[in-house]
């Protein structure tokens, strides 16, 4: 205790280390005189006369200045100076070299404080890409590489690729774990790697449609125990087994997924369940389906689940159960704002601005279509159970409107009303339909005029065209932009042959909807009418643009290359019609009629042989080949096609005349003996077969020739009387009035197509042989099975039968013809 001292209260430990001596400051160094003085000398240097420092054994120390010298300091609290050395050794900075002071700097070194003295730093040292550890970030690197480039594949379309990839990917990962395993790192195994592997591979193999070996790659992950959840991917394989329709196994996944799968993922249940359902109803277990579907609802509904309930009840036959569906149907919230937040409501700019961006952007257009898909499953549903709910259908509908009525879908109603009025239609109800869209003419303008588009459709249909006409004035006046009503309009008109106006609704519609593909027929029409053939073509070409592998369209289109002349585009298109309906008889003629226009026989006999397999009772179809085989000495093939024309056209004569004539041809006398008499039982005072008769029995010896000829005597003289009869009776009638026939003849010709010939199959004179009648002649009578119908337009019947009818109009029907 005799060396323990105690620190006494009022003495401070730390005095004396804020003293500062005023020689260290360099501030005012400028004013000092001697220190200038100094600076001026040749020796830069001078002494100074400092006192001893008192204490210590060191008398005058100097300071080391900026040039170097060395001055002797006292401090003013007489305490030895830190750090103090003898003169000429350099004093140790180890405290601030940090700063980039060192104790070595000597007179004229530089102030470095980066060390770019030192020069560029040692290069980094290379990684030894043989050591194991570097071997396998490769080879995880590659394998994650391929992963990516797998999916990238699938995105674009390359499914088959994408299989490859990941296929690639698997291989090298199982490279990755025995190159682990010889490392002595298997425990370092990376298993989201793998589970990432095999996930893609499962999924590669499920959409290239490989399932069972889909399903053993998911066996693979869901059998370890080592990955977290695997549980989950069980939904996949009971999705799996739903595509390949073995539904007992779906419903078994579906059911061990939903068990392994706690109750915090409430989203991930109900989708389960719903597919659960799904699979029920497939089944036909609708019972089971309704259950699912009716827990869904009370736990998170959904547009799509409500749907489905109302089928299930609608399958049951349960009419409450489809009330009850259907109103928890409409019930169901969407989540989606009002529309008026898209409508400016101010005039300051920058919210203008920003309401039109987000107008359609990605979520506005979510938002659409959420409420599409809802609105039609909600009419679908109206329409479906509608006939079912109440003993009329009338009072079903009545009904779906007063729920709609008092739901969020109130402007439903006005469309189920119309629909009310389109099941009138099915059902050939035509003034109760009439009556119901009669009761839209007062209502809002959109309602009004697709009411008086329908209404225009029947009246038209009709052929009340007065009527029609008013409605589609009164649809146009409701909304002038409805494309409907002004094809409707245009209809009207073209009845009344007033092309060039008919021309003009018919641009306007098109205008207003460059989709209106019946406005584009219609004027691809009128233009045909108004001989302006490459203002036609131009129509059908723009709605063959639209309308892919549409055979009325490629008609129209042949048919104005061939009055254009080139036979040859004409055919190409016509040969387009045959890909998409390849049994058109019609169709089949017309080629057969172009190839024989252009020489090629052996097409058109092709194309007429086809047209006459699918079509046997064509009559310029058996003509012309009748006419061929006659043509080529091959009477035996002709014979079957008269006998058919025979069947056809009983009561003329002039078909069991030639095929009496090809058994003469072909040498076969007795037979045509025999059909020339059962000719002459049908018809005793045809000239014709009397002759033939009198030369056959004269040829072959019979004794019934005189009676023949005495016949034929007697049928040519009734025959000269007839003509002399008339012959008399025309020379009495007027000149002017034979010429005013004659015209009407000629008018009459003329209306009925450029291309149909006048000629019929000509017999031959009285002294003539029936064999000496040209083919030629005959082939001169056929007519184009088509003629100036080629264009035939749609009828505007689809348009009843649409679903969604409340948007789409019946009204824009087609031009009949």
């Amino acid at each position: 205790m005799e060396n323990v001292h105690l620190a006494v209260e009022d003495e401070d430990l730390y005095s004396g280390y804020n003293d500062f001596n005023s020689t260290f400051f360099t501030e005012e160094l400028e004013n000092d005189i001697g220190f200038q003085q100094a600076l001026r000398t040749s020796q830069g240097r001078r002494p100074l006369m400092t006192a001893k420092l008192p204490g210590t054994a060191i008398g005058g120390r100097p300071l080391a200045s900026s040039f170097g010298s060395r001055v002797p300091l006292a401090s003013s609290a007489g305490r030895p100076v830190t750090g103090a050395v003898q003169e000429g050794a350099a004093r140790p900075m180890t405290s601030i070299r940090a700063a980039g002071y060192t104790s070595t700097m000597m007179r004229g070194s530089t102030f470095d404080t980066l060390g770019q003295h030192r020069g560029p730093a040692p290069p980094l040292e290379g990684k030894n890409e043989d050591a194991p550890e570097e071997k396998i970030k490769i080879m995880e690197k590659k394998v994650n590489d391929l992963i990516e480039e797998s999916c990238m594949a699938y995105s674009s379309g390359a499914s088959q690729l994408a299989l490859e990839k990941a296929k690639e990917a698997r291989r090298k990962e199982q490279a990755l774990v025995r190159q682990r395993e010889q490392s002595g790192t298997a425990d370092h195994i990376n298993l989201d790697l793998t589970y990432s592997v095999l996930l893609n591979l499962a999924n590669q193999y499920e959409h290239n449609e490989m399932y069972p070996e889909a399903l053993n790659t998911y066996q693979v992950i869901v059998k370890n125990k080592m990955f977290n959840n695997p549980g989950r991917l069980k939904v996949n394989m009971g999705n799996i087994y739903f595509q390949q329709k073995n539904y007992p196994k779906a419903i078994k996944f579906y059911r061990m997924a939903l068990d392994q799968i706690s109750n915090a993922h409430k989203e991930m249940r109900i989708k389960i369940m719903q597919n659960i359902g799904v699979v029920f109803l497939r089944m036909g277990q609708y019972s089971d389906a309704i259950t699912s579907f009716e827990h869904i609802m009370r736990e998170s509904p959904n547009i799509t689940t409500g749907y489905n309930l109302v089928l299930c009840n609608y399958a049951t036959g349960d009419r409450e159960g489809m009330k009850k569906a259907f109103q928890m149907l409409i019930s169901v919230p969407l989540g989606i704002d009002d529309e008026d937040k898209y409508i400016p409501a101010t005039d300051d700019s920058s919210t203008n601005m920003v309401i039109d961006a987000i107008k359609n952007d990605k979520l506005y257009q979510m938002e659409r279509d959420k409420k599409a898909q809802a609105e039609k499953y909600i009419m679908t549903a109206a329409k479906l159970i509608a006939p079912a709910i109440e003993t009329s259908f009338a009072s079903g509908f009545d009904w779906c409107v007063d729920m709609v009525k008092a739901s969020q879908y109130v402007e439903l109603a006005n469309d189920l009303e119309i629909n009310k009025a389109i099941t009138y239609l099915r059902q050939k109800d035509f003034n109760q339909a009439v009556e119901t869209l009669k009761t839209f003419e007062k209502k809002d303008s959109r309602v009004k005029s697709v009411a008086a588009t329908n209404l225009s459709f029947i009246y038209f249909l009709e052929k009340d065209y007065d009527q029609a006409d008013r409605y589609a004035d009164l649809a146009m006046n409701a909304n002038r932009y409805n494309p409907a009503a002004l094809v409707n309009k245009g209809n009207t008109v073209f009845v009344k042959q007033d092309y060039e106006k008919a021309a003009e609704f018919f641009k306007e519609a098109l205008k207003n909807d460059s989709s209106c593909t019946e406005g584009l027929y219609n004027l691809g029409l009128t233009y045909k009418r108004l001989n302006r053939l490459e203002d036609a073509l131009d129509c059908f070409l723009k709605l063959n643009a639209i309308l892919r592998n549409s055979d009325q369209v490629m008609c129209q289109i042949a048919d104005l290359y061939e009055q254009l002349g080139d036979l040859q585009q004409a055919i190409e298109w016509l040969m387009q019609v045959i890909s998409v309906t390849p049994t058109d008889p019609h169709i089949l003629a017309k080629l057969g009629k172009l190839h024989n226009d252009e020489g090629e026989k052996s097409q058109a006999l092709h194309y007429y042989s086809e047209s006459f397999r699918y079509f046997p009772s064509n009559i310029n179809v058996i003509t012309w080949l009748g006419a061929y085989y006659l043509d080529t000495q091959f009477c035996e093939n002709a014979i079957q096609y008269f006998e058919r024309a025979t069947l056809i056209q009983p009561t003329q004569v002039k078909w069991q005349l030639m095929v009496a004539s090809c058994y003469r041809r072909s040498g076969n006398y007795q037979k045509a003996l025999e059909t020339y008499q059962n000719i002459h039982r049908k018809f005793p005072d045809n000239v014709e077969c009397l002759r033939f008769l009198v030369r056959l029995s004269t040829d072959m010896g019979l004794k019934e020739v005189q009676d023949y000829a005495t016949k034929l005597k007697k049928a040519e003289k009734t025959k000269e009387i007839q003509e002399q009869r008339v012959r008399s009776g025309r020379e009495s009638s007027s000149r002017g009035r034979r010429g005013s026939r004659e015209g009407s003849a000629d008018s009459s010709n003329s209306s009925r197509g450029e291309r149909r010939s006048g000629k019929n199959i000509s017999l031959p004179a009285s002294n003539e042989p029936y064999e000496s009648s040209s083919p030629k002649e005959l082939d001169a009578y056929y007519v184009d099975p088509l003629g100036p119908l080629m264009e035939r337009p749609k009828t505007g019947a689809k348009r009843v039968v649409e679903e969604d009818f409340a948007d789409e109009d019946i009204g824009d029907d087609l031009l009949p013809e």
